[in-house]
């Protein structure tokens, strides 16, 4: 079986333990995250790492990640390096490694550093405490940033945008950063990228009026544009769980 990988040139020490992630995955039980992909917590060499090994893929993709287009690991690896050029923060990426048979894509893992966070932007949409307006407008903030410096990341959900308090300031940390583009986002555009975080009517307008007054948008039309987009999503997703519940009762 060969392999590709890339490391972190500030941590020599990563190259050997790449070659010998699979055991070293194997080994440690203190899973994160158990879903299409697998999320550890690691520490390796005195560093707290998040340990990310992606599903295998079928069959197709697994030619396709290995002739054709950049694997998820790859692209982790990349964007973030990619984000820190932009002084966006996303976990420090230390490296990634893939692992062929053949001409197939079979294995292939990401590894970064862990963030340290107090809380997900999930936990404002569920839990929605006395402190969510300030917390709201400080995304809006964030996320009007990404977006001027034209990145649009396709995962912009819940669980996936971390946040650390320190004092009465929000940091804000975007993982599962495999899916992301890079270009212009101008004007309205950028209300889309809310869409599927799943927030009330009432966080949605908050989010649109702090982004409205950034990006220099009428407010009224950001705010129309920011439900509109939300309605959307959610009746395409609430469309498709009653097709399947329809042919799962045909079966």
């Amino acid at each position: 079986m060969s392999h590709n990988l890339e490391y972190n040139k500030n941590y020599p020490n990563f190259e050997e333990i790449l070659l010998n992630i699979k055991a070293i995955f194997s080994d440690n039980s203190d899973t994160i995250h158990l879903a299409r992909n697998e999320l550890k917590v690691i520490e390796i060499h005195g560093i707290k790492t998040v340990v990310k090994a992606f599903r295998v893929p079928n069959k197709i993709n697994q030619f396709v990640y290995a002739n054709i287009r950049k694997s998820k690991a790859y692209k982790a690896y990349h964007n973030a390096s990619r984000l820190h050029e932009l002084n966006i923060s996303t976990p420090q990426a230390l490296g990634y490694i893939e692992f062929f048979d053949g001409n197939l894509l079979k294995e292939s893992f990401f590894i970064s550093k862990e963030f340290s966070y107090d809380f997900t932007i999930a936990l404002i949409r569920d839990e929605q405490p006395e402190y969510k307006k300030e917390v709201l407008e400080a995304f809006a903030e964030f996320s009007y940033g990404l977006h001027s410096k034209g990145v649009w990341h396709v995962d912009y959900s819940g669980g996936n945008i971390l946040i650390h308090k320190e004092q009465n300031k929000y940091t804000f940390s975007i993982v599962d950063i495999n899916r992301m583009k890079f270009r212009s986002i101008t004007g309205y555009e950028g209300l889309e990228n809310f869409n599927k975080l799943w927030f009330n009517e009432e966080d949605l307008t908050t989010i649109a009026k702090t982004y409205a007054k950034l990006a220099n948008l009428d407010e009224k039309i950001a705010i129309n544009e920011i439900l509109r987009h939300d309605k959307k999503l959610k009746e395409k997703v609430f469309l498709k769980r009653k097709l399947k519940s329809y042919f799962s009762l045909k079966k």
